[in-house]
């Protein structure tokens, strides 16, 4: 079906109670397997019915936020979503206490029991208040972000149409486009600061609620950690320090020298990888989604097969407009079986990288999508990142038709890119740590942290010169810092193992692929460890995985310099 002929109907709390009871009651009065497995399938239809419905409203209000009928239903679903939550854990109580769960770990899996026992510990009705409070905060960010219409060269643009002249190779032009986005984030400063405080303390409220000291645990909870703890991350920061930060330093080094500007360098002078400019895709969107196309097709039979579903049901939203919200995801309607893409072209190499990674998200369902119950559809978030950054390196096959002349180029940037980030991303995890360690500090003193931790994580940036990054508040245009907490480190883990991947395909790229499909192919039935080990990948918890990646592309980068 196509996504504008999928029915949206507002979820009735009312109703669904009635039917979550009666659900339960089937459970409880069970006297067999297969009447307690029906209700459990029933219970299983019901939650993704749900899901289906919020999808479809969320991404329709992210599609278009000035959409009047879709603002309200967002703001209906943030009011009730805590509610179904409370109904949810009602059942998985129901379920992990059941007398048939021996039979049904033995048919599905203990994994999906040890999730409901975490899930378990991150929620009580007793939040509820907070997390809709919560919710509606995150809105109001959404909101307040996709409104930017800033003035540049006798237009005004929204934040992702900023993004191309962001890198531009001009650099007067690259660094006023700089400061006017930064015009923008400085002039709603105190909302941005007003935001995010209201949600370290009531997040900090709920966890304390929770009986834990602080939103550290409940975060961790919240991401469903499963199978590393908050030791395992601080061993992965003090190898990121020890192994990549002198990496990407070294390298940034050799940028300052290509492109004939100033180290330490500016924001903006950072963002110029090469002193005629970075690559850009070669075409318009539409030939940048038909060699997307083509890519799918000549990878595997399993991967055209997507593709042709995603194109012919209107399944992707990628052009940056008015009104539309920022930032690109990939989620699905479980009803019907099918992923959904959300983007914003801006001209620049990451229009490629969404054909690719939100694309690689969204195969990992597509191929998923049969697996019963839905919460073995998916793994967590770190594990849903390897799909897609490795996707990324995937589609450097066809990297001469995205970019043609500048294809060695954005080969070039893309892997320097990927090392680069895992010093910013592990950065913006150790910020949150601070942060709800610490939820009574001010958003000046919260600046200060982020500057401090520039400094440590990001050694080539120079602060003076650059107004609103350079004071350290550039952590506010980040948008899961907000709504996301603890999540920007999946990322970190994921690109250690994608990079992994990447040398595997440098060698052989057919067995980088079957190993892929391994992976791919266990969708949430394993931990993240056990997934790693699927694909035959070292753990990012062990120090020699970032040292290998990270002296592998630097090899690399170095033969084939530009």
């Amino acid at each position: 079906m196509k996504f504008s002929e999928m029915k949206y109907e507002r979820p009735d709390p009312e109703k669904s109670k009635l039917f979550a009871e009666k659900i339960k009651n089937d459970l409880t009065s069970a006297d067999s397997f297969e009447k307690a497995e029906k209700a459990f399938t029933e219970w299983d239809r019901f939650s993704a019915h749900i899901d289906t419905m919020m999808s479809l409203a969320y991404v329709r209000n992210s599609i278009n936020t000035e959409d009047e009928f879709y603002e309200k239903e967002v703001e209906f679903i943030d009011e009730v979503s805590p509610v179904f939550a409370e109904m949810e854990q009602g059942f998985i109580k129901l379920l992990m206490n059941s007398k048939y769960r021996p039979e049904l770990e033995k048919k599905y899996g203990k994994l999906m029991f040890i999730n409901n026992d975490i899930f378990l510990k991150s929620f009580s009705p007793e939040i509820i208040h907070e997390t809709q409070e919560t919710n509606k905060l995150e809105t109001a960010y959404q909101k307040l972000i996709a409104s930017a219409q800033i003035d540049f060269q006798g237009e005004k643009r929204t934040i992702s149409q900023m993004h191309p002249f962001k890198e531009d190779a001009d650099d007067n032009i690259r660094r006023q486009a700089w400061l006017a986005e930064g015009g923008f984030y400085s002039e709603h400063e105190t909302e941005l600061n007003d935001i995010y405080d209201k949600m370290v303390h009531l997040r900090d409220k709920m966890a304390k609620k929770l009986g834990y000291d602080n939103f550290v645990k409940l975060g961790y909870l919240q991401m469903t950690r499963n199978c590393y703890t908050p030791e395992d991350i601080d061993k992965f920061r003090n190898a990121v320090i020890k192994y990549i930060v002198p990496a990407a330093d070294k390298m940034y080094r050799r940028q300052a020298e290509r492109t004939g500007l100033e180290y330490p360098l500016t924001f903006a002078d950072a963002a110029l990888k090469f002193r005629d400019g970075n690559p850009v895709p070669q075409g318009s969107a539409d030939d940048i989604l038909k060699t997307g196309k083509e890519l799918y097709h000549e990878l595997s039979d399993e991967t055209a097969e997507f593709i042709d579903v995603m194109f012919e049901n209107e399944l992707m939203d990628v052009l940056s407009k008015k009104g539309k919200a920022g930032g690109g995801y990939c989620t699905q309607f479980s009803d019907y079986k099918v992923p959904f893409i959300f983007s914003n072209f801006n001209g620049t190499a990451d229009d490629v990288e969404v054909i690719t990674h939100e694309a690689g998200h969204a195969f990992a369902f597509y191929t998923a999508r049969n697996i019963f119950p839905s919460a073995n559809q998916s793994p967590t978030m770190e594990s849903c990142e390897i799909h897609s950054m490795t996707m990324e390196f995937f589609g450097w096959r066809k990297s001469d038709e995205f970019f043609g002349k500048d294809s060695k180029k954005f080969r070039y940037s893309h892997l320097f890119s990927a090392l680069t980030f895992i010093p910013y991303g592990t950065m913006v995890d150790h910020f949150q740590h601070i942060v709800y360690e610490k939820p009574e500090i001010t958003p000046a003193q919260r600046h200060e942290v982020w500057a401090k931790l520039l400094k440590t994580y990001m050694p080539w940036l120079r602060l003076d010169g650059s107004p609103f990054y350079g004071e350290g508040k550039g952590w506010q245009r980040q948008i899961h810092i907000y709504e996301n907490p603890f999540y920007y480190i999946d990322y970190c883990l994921a690109q250690t193992a994608a990079l992994e991947f990447w040398v595997i395909m440098q060698k052989d790229h057919k067995n980088a692929w079957e190993r892929y499909m391994k992976l791919v192919k266990k969708a949430g039935t394993q931990t993240f460890n056990e997934l790693l080990e699927t694909a035959g990948l070292l753990s990012p918890f062990d120090e020699k995985a970032l040292q290998e990646v990270s002296a592998a592309a630097q090899e690399w980068l170095e033969k084939n310099s530009i």
